[in-house]
């Protein structure tokens, strides 16, 4: 699916609110995802559909994934408000890369592990600091009768242990994310849980005329395998695969990433609904609930 994730959607709305802020009128219901896309196959005859975004708000507009672009409905009328195409140069992308990878190309993870050995070495240098400084426990800084050095010396004391929370903080969830791999499997270990095993999306087709169900079909689907979720994506399988359908809860406050919290894949003959653990920190479980993914 080429739907594209929003690391900071304020940031987005504020980069593009034509793109996303749409008019609500009153007393009115949004259009089905079935007449949303009759709308985008007509202005774009010669793309096709990948996925659907559904907003959770009723003010920010639905998106539809092309093969080439991202484009922006607004879900009330069925006016197309603009597009973004893929593979151009995105503004908030080039920092997040730059953050993460130091925007080091065609070298493998060179920049991830650059960046991770740079915290890495953060860590140490605030351990000591902390260790150096504890003897004196300085946080005055003394300006009058004193050599700079020494007032200079102050501020590094007090800006650092005043600071020390904070930076150690950023500095560790770096290194987790850094060490990804390992955090993960660390972090299973110690609450006695494991990762949900994902469904085999490939499923048989059914002989005959059998017709693949749309996406409001696989959206009322996934609602009804968990009561209260709001299903929000969806991609557009192939014929021989399932839905993969992603959905969280109103209170779930996560930016529309892969870390929403909840998960519905409607695969073949059922719909496989995977929860991963939730705020209460009960271990992640799943079940299932019959339903047709042709018909």
């Amino acid at each position: 699916m080429r739907l594209r994730t929003v690391l900071f959607p304020e940031i987005e709305h504020a980069l593009h609110p034509h793109l996303w802020y749409v008019q609500v009128p009153a007393g009115t219901r949004p259009l089905t995802l079935g007449q949303i896309s009759a709308e985008v196959t007509r202005a774009f005859p010669g793309d096709t559909i990948t996925g659907y975004q559904a907003s959770t708000k009723p003010g920010i507009s639905y998106q539809v994934g092309l093969t080439r672009s991202l484009v922006f409905v607004n879900q009330h009328s069925g006016a197309i408000l603009g597009q973004l195409r893929f593979g151009r140069p995105d503004f908030l992308n080039v920092i997040h890369q730059l953050h993460t990878h130091l925007l080091f190309r065609g070298l493998g993870d060179l920049g991830g592990k650059v960046v991770t050995g740079a915290a890495l070495a953060l860590f140490c240098m605030l351990l000591t600091g902390l260790y150096l400084w504890w003897p004196l426990k300085r946080f005055s800084i003394s300006w009058r009768g004193v050599e700079a050095r020494r007032s200079w010396f102050d501020i590094h004391n007090s800006s650092g242990i005043l600071t020390l929370v904070f930076v150690l903080l950023l500095c560790v969830t770096g290194l987790v994310i850094g060490f990804e791999g390992t955090s993960t499997g660390l972090f299973y270990r110690l609450t006695g849980s494991h990762p949900a095993p994902r469904p085999d999306l490939h499923v048989p087709v059914p002989p005959g005329n059998a017709v693949q169900i749309g996406p409001d079909s696989a959206f009322a689907i996934a609602r009804a395998a968990l009561p209260g979720a709001m299903p929000f994506e969806a991609d557009v399988p192939a014929r021989n695969q399932a839905y993969f359908v992603r959905a969280r809860y109103l209170e779930d406050r996560t930016p529309g990433g892969p870390q929403s919290g909840r998960h519905r894949f409607v695969h073949g003959p059922r719909a496989f609904c995977t929860r991963i653990a939730d705020r209460a920190g009960r271990r992640a479980h799943g079940h299932r609930q019959s339903c047709d993914a042709h018909r």
